[in-house]
């Protein structure tokens, strides 16, 4: 039997789970019947709810591993909470193996005792009444805020303004939309935000790399989560908002804001599976569709119909759609033309717009940068779902066509994904690219590209399973390159030794037929751009698939730009 907790945390917004604030515990369960622990602990739980006077409201999904389950709890009480949800989760576990049960009620006494500190009417007042107005209103540890952009202002949760004293009609909000998917939610922030600039908006963005305002970085990091999404809305300067949000934070606390104008899911494929529970991909597509709870009944959901998951996922919403493809002839196109609904699709290389009945041609494929005159199959899908999603927020569409065109794929645009250098006569190709969905995307991408030959540079993190390696490097092998360099990722190792997943990779190299000569080892990412370069020749085509020390290797390549 076995029964560990492994982990405790708050939900702040709409969640995987429900709509609702509280504490949700990850549990993993083996050889002891799922149901029946999520029911004993349920039943501590509720009694413990109980005893702090608050509704008996709790949620569960069972998993291959185990289960999540969570309860409600006010907003101001979220740590006791979480306190109350672990003490049901070792009272639940001593009871199932028979083992001694913890003084649960000397722990109780002081949970009642934390959550008297934890309390903040002030707060639970001002955030009902903001939802009363119709004001967007987001909380933190630290501050609170109501409206958002210029009109946006803060206060310290310890120094909360009187209720009577709020000018309610003084607050606004800007338009603003979600970004996820498993690839391409970087690129399509980043494009978004200069078709906004084209529109004179100054547009904000969070993302996995920075969160930025205008040309102005705010700070370089991990933004995709609520943190981000916070701190970019109570930025006076951001008249628009593009928020990336990613697989984690979903997870971890929920939706960032609980209301936008518009979203865009750009496709579902694996990467990290059997974390918090998501052990497949069609587990994965439920997470991505998180973002659809946060449209209003008249807000658009930008999908794409040439996913599979993503199609799935969608027929089971009510939310209003517009779908992108490209292929015009899809099914899902000629029904939402028929219908006079919202479809993006490619016409005789042209992205093609339509809504009511009208078509609009928005930009040759060919005039489009990041699609590398089309060879870049994944970045016309992100153009035509930027396009669907610019439309869902009522930008021009002469804004629309500037952004697309001026859009580039240099490390100022959109750093990392499709940056390309000339050093020497030879094409050099920078991509963040880590899954296989990705890495099969840029391979094809630079397959097509005329060369004498190609050299490819690539490495995996640690944590990913001897088998995803394997995959990983069969999508490389794809490219049919002359010389592969596995590049080392001391910063990624995740519990291997060094050396450990080369030697994977070069038997699966081996496996394909791949001569001994024919690849080699760097110590890491810029020793292996280096290496790359040494043995390329004008007419070459490089591609280095970089996953840290990307301003190094920038740095560098920039400087052999000829």
């Amino acid at each position: 039997m076995k029964l560990q907790l492994d982990e405790v945390r708050r939900l702040t917004g709409p969640n995987l789970l429900w709509d609702l604030p509280g504490a949700i515990v990850d549990v993993l369960i083996a050889d002891v019947d799922k149901q029946s622990v999520v029911e004993t602990w349920q039943k501590w739980v509720h009694q413990f709810l109980e005893g702090l006077n608050w509704p008996r409201r709790s949620v569960y999904r069972l998993h291959a591993d185990g289960a999540n389950m969570a309860i409600c709890a006010p907003f101001d009480a979220l740590y006791s909470a979480c306190e109350l949800a672990e003490l049901a989760w070792h009272c639940t576990s001593a009871e199932i193996q028979n083992e001694s049960l913890p003084d649960w009620q000397t722990r109780l006494t002081e949970i009642k005792s934390e959550l008297a500190a934890e309390l903040n009417p002030k707060l639970l007042a001002i955030i009902g009444a903001a939802e009363s107005e119709q004001v967007s209103c987001l909380s933190d540890d630290d501050d609170l805020s109501l409206g958002m952009g210029a009109s946006a202002k803060v206060w310290p949760v310890t120094a909360l303004p009187r209720l009577e004293s709020i000018d309610w009609a003084s607050f606004k909000d800007i338009p603003t939309a979600l970004i996820t998917g498993t690839n391409g939610k970087s690129t399509s922030v980043r494009l978004a935000a200069e078709i906004a600039i084209a529109a004179g908006l100054n547009a904000g963005v969070t993302s996995t790399d920075f969160i930025k305002v205008g040309d102005v970085v705010i700070d370089h990091g991990d933004y995709s989560g609520p943190g981000g999404a916070r701190m970019l809305l109570r930025d006076a300067r951001t008249e628009i908002a593009f928020l990336e949000v990613a697989r984690g934070g979903l997870l971890r606390r929920g939706l960032p804001v609980e209301r936008v104008d518009a979203a865009l899911i750009t496709n579902v494929a694996s990467d990290h599976l059997g974390q918090y529970g998501i052990n497949t991909v069609a587990e994965l597509a439920q997470v991505k569709f998180i973002v659809a709870k946060a449209l209003a009944n008249n807000s658009i959901l930008v999908v794409n119909a040439d996913n599979d998951l993503v199609v799935a996922q969608a027929s089971k919403l009510d939310n209003t759609l517009c779908w992108f493809s490209v292929n015009q002839h899809h099914a899902l196109i000629q029904q939402q033309i028929e219908n006079g609904g919202r479809a993006v699709f490619v016409r005789s290389g042209q992205i093609v717009y339509h809504a009511n009945g009208l078509f609009e041609e928005i930009a040759m494929i060919s005039d489009i940068p990041m699609t590398f005159n089309g060879s870049a199959r994944h970045n016309i899908e992100n153009a035509l779902g930027v396009v669907g999603l610019s439309r869902a927020l009522k930008l021009p569409f002469q804004s629309i066509r500037a952004g697309l065109k001026s859009f580039g794929s240099d490390a100022q645009d959109n750093p990392g994904r499709g940056n390309q250098y000339q050093v020497n006569g030879a094409t050099v190709i920078v991509d963040f690219a880590h899954n296989e969905h990705s890495m099969r995307a840029v391979v094809a991408m630079v397959k097509h590209m005329p060369a004498n030959k190609r050299i490819v540079m690539f490495g995996h993190a640690g944590d990913r399973s001897d088998q995803d390696i394997r995959n990983l490097t069969d999508a490389v092998v794809e490219l049919g390159a002359e010389h592969y360099i596995i590049s080392e990722l001391e910063v990624y190792l995740r519990g291997r030794e060094l050396g450990d997943i080369p030697v994977i990779v070069q038997a699966a190299l081996s496996e394909h037929g791949v001569a001994q000569h024919a690849s080699s080892i760097s110590s890491d990412p810029l020793s292996g751009a280096k290496h790359a370069l040494s043995l390329a020749a004008p007419g070459d085509v490089i591609l280095l698939f970089v996953l840290n020390q990307r301003e190094q290797v920038h740095q560098w390549l920039t400087q052999q730009d000829s």
